[in-house]
């Protein structure tokens, strides 16, 4: 058994699960989805949690991967994009998504510094890290066709564009469209 293989595709997929029920999560508290069902900040601190948590994850993705010497991936094609000669658009992907993510993770701890509008503004590019890891999960995985992952991408990926949908559209816990000031604060203004 390949345990340096299962290492690399298990912190992956891990990584992976925890971006995924963080971006749900965090959807669910922008979207008022659940109502008062949940307290606001322990949503949030979770969120928060499941980010970092991701972020660990992928480190010890990338660590493994640039031990492995069957792969034998060098420094810069694990963090330069568009580098690596093996499937350079899926680990393109990953890298980019991997960017992403520091960069959104790191941005809960600058909020007070660079102020809501502008945390918003950066906290959105969640789904692009959130897409860019799942194709890199689809085209460099190498137990993507697995019905259980295939399941578990798919899954993740409706959850995702189903409350970005009432994110956007400003359906309200009660299913009905909220006030127009709601939803023009749903969707970030770019930073001038």
């Amino acid at each position: 058994m390949n345990w340096d293989w299962l290492f690399i595709r298990g912190t992956g997929v891990a990584a992976f699960a925890f971006l995924s029920v963080s971006t749900i999560w965090g959807l669910l508290l922008s979207t008022k989805v659940l109502g008062r069902a949940v307290r606001a900040k322990g949503l949030t601190y979770f969120h928060e949690s499941l980010g970092v948590g991701s972020l660990l994850l992928t480190i010890g993705h990338l660590v493994a991967v640039y031990r492995d010497e069957f792969m034998d991936f060098s420094m810069g094609e694990i963090l330069l994009p568009g580098v690596s000669e093996w499937r350079p658009h899926a680990v393109a992907f990953g890298v980019m998504a991997f960017y992403g993510l520091v960069g959104v993770t790191l941005s809960f701890y600058a909020k007070a510094r660079i102020g809501q509008k502008r945390w918003r503004t950066l906290h959105f590019l969640s789904l692009g890290v959130f897409v860019g890891a799942l194709l890199h999960g689809l085209l460099a995985g190498t137990d993507t066709l697995a019905a259980p992952i295939l399941v578990f991408y798919a899954g993740s990926a409706a959850g995702v564009v189903g409350l970005l949908v009432i994110r956007i559209t400003g359906i309200s816990a009660a299913g009905r469209p909220r006030r127009a000031a709601e939803v023009r604060d749903a969707v970030p203004a770019t930073v001038e």
